[in-house]
């Protein structure tokens, strides 16, 4: 192995949840009066949280976010949370296959109730230990500020300049290449649309991965 430990997101690299959820987001703005394409929302919002999403919304609708907004995000939520959502193609075996004492965590925007429940739905519940950090819950600043980053290494007790960290939004990949680690940018998911890779580049991520096996090529497992 490259490095002395490894740092994942969440959604978008484990999870197909940019997609579905984006996907979603396009339609219910659309059902309340408000058309946005699938591909304005996940070029727009992808990896955006909490604040920083409703703004980001507002600013491209030009209205405040409507009536039944909150709502129907919320039982969407709980739908997925309730069902499950598959997996990016080849990310439960890549995690499987890491070295049993190689330090690992999740740092991501979502919540860890959230990263829980669907490791838990693709067999991953142990595979992280309590190593479930979220940007909302741990840290002041979330993406992309780097301090969920570091947060995770150090709760690791790692180096952030000896630790690689695998990211698929623009916003990720901003504060994990802030953090001073290994940046590979994540182009698997189904949410990368053309040109994916070379956003990711521009924002200065160290190498780009279109699939897990590029990943173990990358890091040293192969």
């Amino acid at each position: 192995m490259r490095f002395d430990a490894i740092i994942f997101d969440f959604d978008g690299v484990l999870i197909e949840s940019e997609y579905v959820g984006n996907a979603h987001l396009a339609g219910l703005l659309t059902e309340l009066g408000h058309p946005v394409s699938v591909e304005d929302a996940l070029t727009r919002f992808s990896g955006l949280s909490g604040q920083a999403f409703y703004d980001a919304i507002e600013a491209h609708i030009g209205h405040r976010l409507p009536e039944g907004f909150h709502q129907g995000r919320a039982e969407e939520d709980a739908r997925v949370l309730r069902e499950g959502l598959e997996a990016v193609a080849g990310a439960v075996d890549f995690v499987r296959d890491l070295p049993t004492d190689l330090p690992r965590a999740i740092a991501s925007s979502s919540r860890v109730n959230w990263i829980a429940t669907h490791l838990a739905h693709l067999g991953l519940a142990d595979a992280f230990g309590d190593r479930l950090f979220s940007g909302r819950e741990h840290v002041a600043r979330g993406k992309p500020a780097p301090d969920i980053y570091l947060h995770a290494a150090r709760a690791l007790g790692v180096d952030i300049a000896r630790t690689v960290i695998l990211e698929d939004s623009e916003v990720g990949a901003t504060g994990a290449v802030a953090s001073g680690a290994h940046v590979i940018g994540l182009a698997a998911g189904s949410h990368c649309l053309d040109g994916h890779d070379a956003r990711l580049r521009a924002r200065g991520v160290h190498a780009v991965a279109h699939d897990f096996h590029e990943v173990r090529r990358l890091i040293g497992m192969i």
